[in-house]
């Protein structure tokens, strides 16, 4: 049987025969932890652009960053980037900060984006993906929740994917 992650990162591509470019939203998370392990399994087939975490787990984070090499790390607790940057070292990654940073990561190019991060916050970031164009693998039931009529107006057809069981009924 198919994980909602292995699914969500089947998404169409725009790009034959390279890597699928993948954001992850709530790395440290239970889904997204989940999504990097089914890309670290694959790395001919995903490579990571962006992560983003709420903030209380700097070190799991500064971790995945430095195995997937994204292009951008946010934090949605801007109180936490200190610690992310001294976490991180030296690497050149771009981090954003605040519940923005976590949007504008939403936003990046990319071939899919996962939004596994938790509460109210996830829906600013799926409408950010959404406007941006992006496919969307939908975890986060609070956008639907709270924004569905959003969410439904933004949303193309083949661009939003159910990755829990709630969001498919």
């Amino acid at each position: 049987m198919q994980s909602s992650a292995t699914a969500a990162l089947a998404a169409p591509v725009s790009t034959a025969g390279e890597p699928r470019s993948v954001v992850v939203l709530g790395s440290t998370g239970s889904i997204g932890t989940q999504a990097l392990d089914v890309i670290a399994r694959n790395p001919g087939r995903f490579r990571v652009a962006a992560l983003a975490a709420g903030g209380g787990r700097v070190d799991l984070l500064a971790r995945q960053a430095a195995e997937f090499r994204p292009e951008v790390v946010a934090v949605a607790d801007a109180a936490a980037v200190p610690a992310l940057r001294e976490a991180l070292g030296g690497s050149p990654v771009k981090i954003l900060a605040g519940p923005e940073g976590v949007a504008e990561a939403a936003a990046w190019p990319a071939d899919v984006v996962l939004n596994g991060i938790t509460g109210a916050l996830g829906l600013h970031s799926t409408l950010a993906a959404l406007e941006a164009g992006r496919v969307l693998a939908l975890a986060n039931k609070e956008s639907l929740i709270i924004g569905g009529p959003l969410v439904k107006r933004l949303a193309r057809p083949g661009r939003l994917l159910p990755v829990d069981s709630e969001h498919s009924a």
